[in-house]
């Protein structure tokens, strides 16, 4: 017979003991109620630095949060307007217009309640919290016309009031776009030995500016050869709105006919070989602009204008627009159009187009539609045009207007004189400030004048030039409010906004 003995391990009583003291640690708690202090866990723009295309923050709470209690007690200085949602425990803060650049601000929230602190008869509210971020700075760049920079890239910084050429004194800069990140510049131009004014190369260079929150910019002003002018002239180029595709106008130096549309990658794929142009198989077209989802360009082509895919084949155009015959500007959605429409009367009419197929005529003008630029901040196009004064001698006056694309209202900002043909301008990212030069042509040019001398789009020569900020208000508020422009202490032309 066996005899069985039944104890209990030391182990055991250790465990029991455990189990034991945490169901009184449990009851204890029950008992207490929730004792887990409300706060804020994550801000998603915390110490980061945002530009137009930020236009929402997260605020994620550690518990349920009465929604009007912290909506009442959000505070943003300076002041933003913005709309919220929410899902859960978490805040979305959606602004309504872009952040003005060159701005640091600061977030607080104090005062708002805990969710089920009215429920259980407790006056439980949220630890305070204090967040900050802030803007780009504001950034210009232009083509220098001093003798020290003349034909350079030249960046401003207006938040600091610092200046930086930023190519070399040998390369004349003709024209120039920017990368969406500010980072890179991508620009066209000739050396200054070389007397040939189709000679212009591709290049990119570094701004020194940083366009990501904790990354360290690279040195500016380190320049890289894109595109050489061996065999093709470059005529014209395009830089896609993501930064990753180039479209050139190139032009065969020994066979004229053979003419017509490039496209590239922006940059390298990463094995060392340089990116090389391919041909987009099409018929020849004029000026062109590349479509906001960067997958196809719109080209003026016979009597319309064309919508061609990037990729595939280019000789079956997406859309065919053949009562336009230029488009001026995309909207940064692409979901609007600003287009030209040429009369058989020498006028030109300006129209919206949609991708709903909504066709509605904006103006007509006597002279020419030169330059359009939709803001992203309102519904509202601005663009400079000119207006025919006189027939006999075919005198122009450019203009600034900006139209309401909702009621149509038309406000004209600025009128200048007949002699500013070769107008320059462009719009901030954030809506707030308007660029323009005005430049002086050499009245007597003379054959001993510098080979790089700087010329016009007219072709006349460049003596100086000088750049204007004009400040921006909403249609409504610019009607009472008169705006001058402001003129800068630089001397150069064809401004642009850094991203």
């Amino acid at each position: 017979m066996i005899k069985s003995k039944a104890f209990i391990q030391p182990l055991d009583r250790i465990a029991i003991a455990l189990m034991l003291l945490l169901s009184v640690l449990i009851g204890l708690i029950i008992l207490q109620g929730d004792v887990v202090t409300a706060r804020v866990r994550e801000f998603t723009w915390q110490n980061q630095q945002i530009g137009a295309e930020d236009n929402s923050f997260t605020l994620t709470f550690s518990r349920p949060m009465e929604i009007k209690s912290v909506e009442d007690n959000l505070k943003i200085e300076p002041p933003l307007a913005g709309k919220f949602s929410w899902a859960g425990r978490r805040m979305v803060y959606t602004l309504v217009t872009p952040a003005p650049y060159g701005t640091n601000y600061k977030v607080q929230l104090q005062g708002a309640k805990d969710k089920f602190a009215e429920q259980e008869g407790k006056n439980r509210i949220i630890q305070p919290f204090a967040g900050s971020f802030r803007t780009r700075d504001r950034v210009i760049l232009y083509i220098g016309t001093d003798q020290e920079e003349q034909g350079q890239l030249v960046l401003y910084n207006l938040t600091q009031e610092q200046k930086r050429v930023l190519t070399p004194k040998d390369l004349i800069v003709m024209d120039f776009e920017s990368f969406p990140d500010g980072e890179k510049i991508l620009f066209s131009a000739r050396t200054t030995k070389n007397q040939d004014l189709l000679s212009d190369q591709l290049y990119t260079v570094t701004t020194g500016v940083s366009g990501k929150s904790g990354q360290e910019a690279e040195p500016g002003g380190k320049v890289d050869l894109v595109l050489d002018s061996k065999d093709y002239q470059n005529l014209k180029f395009d830089l896609s709105p993501d930064g990753q595709t180039i479209v050139i106008q190139r032009g065969n130096k020994t066979n004229p006919g053979d003419f017509g549309l490039w496209f590239m990658p922006a940059t390298s794929d990463g094995s060392g070989e340089k990116p090389t142009p391919k041909r987009l198989k099409s018929q020849p077209g004029g000026d062109f602009m590349i479509t906001p989802d960067s997958k196809a360009v719109a080209v003026a082509q016979g009597q319309g204008a064309a919508i061609l895919p990037l990729q595939g084949d280019a000789s079956k155009p997406l859309d065919f627009l053949p009562q336009f015959g230029l488009v001026q500007a995309f909207s940064k959605d692409g979901s609007q159009a600003a287009m030209v429409k040429f009369n058989t009367d020498y006028t030109r009419d300006l129209f919206l187009v949609t991708n709903q197929g909504v066709q509605k005529q904006l103006l007509k003008t006597t002279g020419s539609i030169l330059i359009c630029q939709f803001d992203i901040a309102s519904p509202t196009l601005y663009c400079l045009l000119t207006q025919l004064v006189s027939k006999e001698q075919y005198i122009e006056q450019p203009y600034v207007v900006a139209i309401d694309l909702k009621t149509g209202q038309q406000k004209p900002l600025l009128v200048l004189p007949p002699a500013q043909r070769n107008v320059q301008m462009s719009l901030s990212a954030d809506g707030l400030g308007l660029l323009f030069d005005q430049v002086v042509p050499q009245t007597n040019p003379t054959a001993s004048s510098p080979t790089n001398t700087l010329k016009t789009d007219d072709g006349d020569t460049i003596a100086t030039s000088s750049l204007w900020l004009m400040p921006l208000l909403p249609i409504a508020d610019a009607a009472t409010v008169e705006i001058r422009p402001e003129k800068l202490p630089l001397a150069g032309f064809h401004p642009r906004w850094l991203p």
